[in-house]
């Protein structure tokens, strides 16, 4: 399976997965189950595929919402994955700048949750943006 965090070196890779309008969050193999459960806690719904061998685990947002809520939702979660240490990428195409503006001022002012009881790390930005396959 194909794994968007694995292929560029990153934590999470958030896109619309191809020929879909759903937003995945693709973590490398074998994340630390504090990334998953973070990303669980952000509400996005994680998602596995259980083989003989590996266990493939990525997220996504949920379908029910409608397609600005969704992109409001995956693009909150950029600002608290960065401040808990993680390399975060976001497409373009679901990354909204005003609302991730407004989600940092929400993390400084104490008020986000789940990320307002994170310890910051050392600082990070996100990754360049890519196009997503």
């Amino acid at each position: 399976m194909a794994n968007l965090a694995d292929e560029y070196g990153t934590d999470v890779e958030i896109y619309v997965k191809a020929l879909t309008a759903t937003i995945h969050a693709d973590t490398r193999t074998g994340a630390p189950a504090k990334l998953l459960d973070l990303l669980d806690q952000l509400g996005l719904e994680r998602q596995e595929i259980r083989t003989t061998g590996p266990v493939y685990t990525w997220h996504i947002v949920p379908e029910h919402l409608g397609a600005d809520e969704q992109k409001r939702l995956a693009t909150c979660a950029v600002p608290a994955l960065l401040l808990a240490g993680y390399e975060v990428n976001c497409s373009p195409d679901v990354f909204v700048e005003t609302v991730y503006q407004q989600a940092v001022r929400e993390i400084r002012a104490g008020r986000s949750s789940p990320s307002a009881h994170l310890t910051p790390a050392a600082p990070s930005s996100p990754a360049p943006p890519r196009h997503a396959p």
